[in-house]
């Protein structure tokens, strides 16, 4: 056809999702790409949004906690523990030191349970399929002891404001040992067939490099911001509950098959972080204390009139909460700063022009969830 210029047709938009596997969720992609080579890739998120913290206007602020589990659901527990301090912090509220070792040791059980799922479904996106079988093996295991406490095997609520719902069941102890004496030798069943896998290693090392500088312009947090070397965390950092009585490491990444913030990096430090975890839980064990399980506090909690923002180190980053109380029972405003939320708005930065099958790896090493991203 004379006179048409066929560069208009150079350039084609692919939709990836919101109905796709290895989009993690409810996440569609818009893909502006030429042949196989994305140009651009840009996040289109919402189709979760459930208005959460709106709901937390109308509502007290201890009938707020079982909607925390549904932010983050793969770490309700740490996510629970995250709005309990705030609200604690905003009230003045000191938590008997039996609640604060039970807090931490279901905070670090989340963890591993949540970096389970991240690395079991990272290796199916890229077609290693048996380790996801192995990492919901292990997670359930967890489940089992969180059930034992609770109830429940996802949402939990089980934190309390000034402690937790109720104490340790007879057996829990032991059950505990025999798991992370369990788990640590499967971590080297995960190596040898994904980590150090020449197939994997081709599919992650150098690709979805997260620079440093990058990271912390961008509000990146957690093992994807360490996984660019920086070593923050802020259980080390800013130090919350009883984490300075521990000994424990923060593994970053150190380009050691690729480069430095790749993607094999973010989940490289995933394998590590459950390895100190374990390490953290076995220390609150040898330390437990007998006592209360829960501050001394009124039915009807009615915080002063002021305002607060606390965060916590989650599995995927720093979960802030921020509370301006005017003296009712219910908040005045609630503003959640939800870690994947920030992790995500990095994607398109860091996925210009890599293939559309490395996009997948790029999206698997930032570990998202919906959840708390749309909210």
């Amino acid at each position: 056809m004379k006179g048409r210029d066929w560069k208009e047709y150079d350039e084609l938009n692919v939709n990836m999702g919101p109905q796709h596997p290895s989009t993690h969720g409810v996440l569609r992609l818009l893909l502006k790409t030429d042949g196989e080579i994305v140009k651009e890739a840009i996040p289109h998120i919402g189709y979760l949004h459930r208005s959460i913290e709106k709901i937390a206007e109308k509502i007290s602020y201890t009938q707020f906690i079982p909607y925390t589990d549904r932010l983050d659901y793969l770490a309700a527990m740490n996510n629970n523990l995250a709005y309990t301090l705030t609200v604690e912090k905003l009230m003045g509220i000191e938590v008997p030191e039996r609640a604060q070792y039970i807090r931490v040791i279901m905070a670090e059980l989340n963890r591993i349970a949540s970096h389970l799922v991240a690395i079991g479904t990272f290796g199916l996106d890229l077609g290693v399929v048996t380790p996801f079988f192995y990492a919901f093996r292990e997670r359930e295991y967890i489940l089992d002891l969180f059930e034992m406490c609770c109830g429940a095997r996802l949402t939990y609520n089980y934190m309390r404001i000034g402690g937790v719902a109720n104490d340790l069941p007879p057996g829990f102890m032991d059950r505990l040992k025999d798991f992370l004496d369990y788990f640590v030798p499967r971590v080297e069943e995960y190596n040898q067939l994904m980590s150090f896998n020449k197939i994997f290693i081709e599919r992650t090392a150098g690709i979805g490099v997260l620079p440093a500088d990058v990271a912390k312009n961008y509000g990146v947090t957690g093992p994807n911001l360490r996984g660019s070397g920086v070593k923050w965390d802020l259980r080390k950092n800013l130090p919350y509950c009883i984490y300075p009585r521990f000994e424990f490491n923060i593994p970053v990444g150190t380009g050691m098959v690729g480069k430095v913030g790749d993607s094999w990096d973010r989940y490289w430090v995933r394998v590590q972080e459950m390895l100190e975890s374990v390490k953290i839980i076995r220390q609150a064990m040898e330390q437990i204390p007998g006592g209360d399980i829960r501050a001394k506090l009124p039915r009807l909690i009615k915080p002063p009139v002021g305002e607060v923002f606390f965060r916590a180190e989650n599995p995927r980053g720093e979960l802030g909460f921020y509370i301006i109380s005017d003296g009712s029972p219910s908040p005045y405003r609630l503003k959640i700063r939800a870690p994947s939320f920030c992790n995500l708005s990095v994607f398109e930065e860091i996925s210009r022009d890599w293939m559309i099958a490395d996009l997948v790896a790029i999206l698997g090493s930032l570990d998202i969830v919906l959840g708390e991203i749309d909210r």
